[in-house]
């Protein structure tokens, strides 16, 4: 039984077990209801654990530790010459065993290498069929363990609580080791970076070319590796999109909070928050075919001289994808806001126009500076659509008609392909990686920090 059909037998078993346990604590409630320590349906979660919890441990630690035991197994089978071979040259001969494994080039293989196939067939057929006994043998015990503690004293709702808590612990350390494990990966690649490149040439330098020369008598190829075009290209098109997302999206917020009828807002909103959905590269087709084209038409119109690339195409288009998270946030921190405050203005003769702007914005202004400066990290954090549309090329300039890069961009184009990580041109990638990491952490943190400190609670 392969590894997919063992899980759905076991969810199988695992629901079967829940009805059965549950049917035996109604029929123990039916005589005596205050018998029982939790209501029915816990007994059923508990027998439901019991039964698959146990097992999918055994089948998780039998997959991890499965491979390893089948290649000591087949290392020890194999004839001393073969085990006395160097790691890297007995890694080739375990592939290239499992890559004949196959019987359609069983019959093609050398009689040497016919016994090892066979015995490593024959160990992965016996390690399957005593996985699925074991498994399924474990499960049934659990069930039955489980069905058997279906008594008025058994704690099933603490028992079930505790698994539960248990899983939300590790949950959250899943996702903070997570976390501690991406920054130490960029950390120490970037250590390594700036042990070959000065920092102060990295952080403050203005040409960027990282070309490195693969031999000492190489010229043409010395490198520059000055990140401040990078950077500098990265704020242009982010300012640019900023500048078109946050009219935008905050007139829809507060056109849809405020003004529009229920009717409308229910069509409008969702519709709206499509454009979150849309992948990037299909931003990117339409800034590149779309946009740029535009914009080089009606400049070369009024006489200026509009790259076929540029960060004003590349940062409309941006602008247009983050416009949902201002409007989406922005709307819904408008509509919290009590519906008293503004009644108490309406009573003061004040506007409508008037108390959105006196009263309204003001009560939501941190929510939307914090949806502004999550929208920001976003816009600073994409790739595609400047890699379609805004080139390659890391030119120092704040004009939005010429043709600049990102960081997002020049990360990509660095770890494209084939590349050994022993050469500054491709650790430069995680120094600028670690770089980006550490600006919208700081932009993160800043919005946190003014929702935290200017929210106002009401009741």
């Amino acid at each position: 039984m392969n590894v997919s059909t063992l899980l759905v037998t076991l969810v199988a078993l695992a629901l079967f077990s829940y009805v059965f346990g549950k049917q035996r604590a109604l029929s123990i409630a039916k005589h005596n209801r205050r018998s029982l320590h939790s209501i029915p349906s816990y007994y059923g979660y508990m027998t439901a654990l019991w039964c698959g919890l146990p097992a999918l441990l055994l089948l998780f630690l039998w997959l991890l530790f499965e491979t390893i035991v089948i290649e000591q197994l087949l290392i020890a089978s194999l004839p001393a010459d073969i085990q006395s071979l160097p790691s890297g040259q007995l890694s080739l001969v375990l592939n290239d065993l499992k890559l004949l494994a196959t019987p359609d080039l069983m019959d093609s293989t050398e009689q040497t290498k016919l016994e090892a196939v066979k015995y490593l067939l024959s160990m992965q057929e016996m390690s399957n069929s005593l996985r699925t006994v074991l498994v399924l043998i474990l499960a049934l015990a659990g069930a039955a363990w489980g069905f058997s503690r279906v008594i008025g004293k058994t704690p099933a709702r603490l028992l079930v609580e505790k698994v539960v808590l248990f899983f939300l612990i590790l949950s959250s350390t899943v996702a903070i080791l997570t976390t501690i494990g991406i920054i130490l990966s960029l950390l120490f690649e970037s250590i390594r970076f700036f042990g070959e490149i000065p920092p102060q040439d990295f952080l403050f330098g203005t040409e960027w070319s990282p070309q490195t020369a693969l031999r000492s008598d190489q010229v043409g190829s010395s490198g520059s590796f000055g990140a401040i075009p990078l950077f500098l290209g990265t704020l242009l098109i982010s300012s640019i999109a900023m500048l078109v997302a946050v009219p935008i999206g905050l007139m829809s917020a507060i056109y849809l909070s405020e003004y529009a009828s229920p009717a409308f807002r229910s069509v409008a909103k969702p519709v709206l928050e499509i454009l979150a959905g849309v992948p990037t590269v299909v931003y990117g087709f339409f800034a590149a075919l779309s946009v740029a084209p535009f914009i080089r038409y009606w400049g070369e119109m009024i006489g200026l001289d509009v790259a076929s690339e540029s960060a004003l195409a590349t940062g409309l288009v941006m602008g247009i994808m983050i416009i949902p998270f201002i409007s989406s946030l922005s709307d819904d921190v408008i509509s919290v806001v009590p519906q008293t405050l503004r009644d108490g203005s309406y009573s003061l003769g004040v506007t409508q126009s008037e108390t959105i702007r006196l009263v309204v914005i003001p009560a939501a202004l941190p929510g939307i500076i914090g949806g502004i400066l999550l929208a920001f990290s976003r816009a600073i954090g994409e790739t595609m659509i400047v890699v379609m549309a805004a080139g390659l090329s890391a030119n120092l300039t704040v004009n939005p008609l010429e043709a600049v890069t990102t960081v997002t961009v020049q990360i990509v184009t660095l770890l494209t392909g084939d590349q050994e990580f022993d050469s500054a041109k491709t650790l430069a990638a995680f120094a600028l990686a670690i770089m980006l990491f550490i600006s919208t952490l700081i932009l993160n943190i800043i919005a946190l920090y003014i929702v935290r400190k200017y929210r106002e609670e009401y009741e």
